[in-house]
């Protein structure tokens, strides 16, 4: 086994989070505003959302187990989970450590979403465009291929792909909002 193997898992997993994370925000935009509406099947795409958010956490966890594994840089548990307790970049772990408690959050209250207040769950659901913010400032700053141009790429594509959904989330709940007041007056 080569001694970079953790190294490169934890390259691997973290990228691939962070592509689950902008796949599962694109695709809860996708079932929130009714986006697309003669292929609609809303329990498949609730089940599709809820498989990419499972998979966004499940990279996470590999992500911080490959860190722990790791030599290069010597991360405890409590570097991986209280922000700034570590010395390697401490901001941008930070950034990681905030987005992943996000993350928990969301997925928790979503596993608990029939027993929360609607209104308190859909705020912490929308946490979520923020932890994938914190996910790509943390990605910037502390990942290693940040310098390579096929990670840059991706990169880019999926920021701009999520500000696009989310322009279009929000252009499309005023629309509906403006024709719901039209149908009420």
């Amino acid at each position: 086994m080569s001694p970079q193997f953790w190294w490169f898992i934890t390259r691997a997993s973290g990228i691939v989070a962070w592509l689950m994370l902008t796949a599962s925000v694109i695709w809860g935009i996708v079932l929130s505003t009714k986006a697309f509406p003669d292929q609609r099947r809303p329990v498949w795409l609730l089940a599709v959302h809820r498989w990419l958010g499972g998979l966004t956490l499940s990279f996470v966890a590999i992500h911080l187990v490959a860190l722990l594994a790791d030599s290069y840089v010597e991360f405890t548990v409590a570097d991986l989970a209280i922000p700034y307790s570590t010395d390697w970049k401490p901001g941008a772990v930070a950034l990681g450590v905030f987005g992943l408690w996000l993350l928990v959050v969301v997925e928790l209250t979503s596993l608990a979403m029939r027993r929360l207040p609607r209104k308190f769950w859909r705020a912490v659901h929308l946490s979520s465009y923020v932890a994938f913010w914190l996910t790509a400032m943390h990605a910037a700053f502390a990942g290693s291929d940040r310098t390579s141009g096929l990670y840059q790429l991706t990169a880019a594509a999926s920021i701009v792909a999520v500000a696009w959904a989310l322009m279009y989330r929000v252009a499309n709940r005023r629309a509906v909002r403006r024709a719901a007041r039209l149908v009420s007056a």
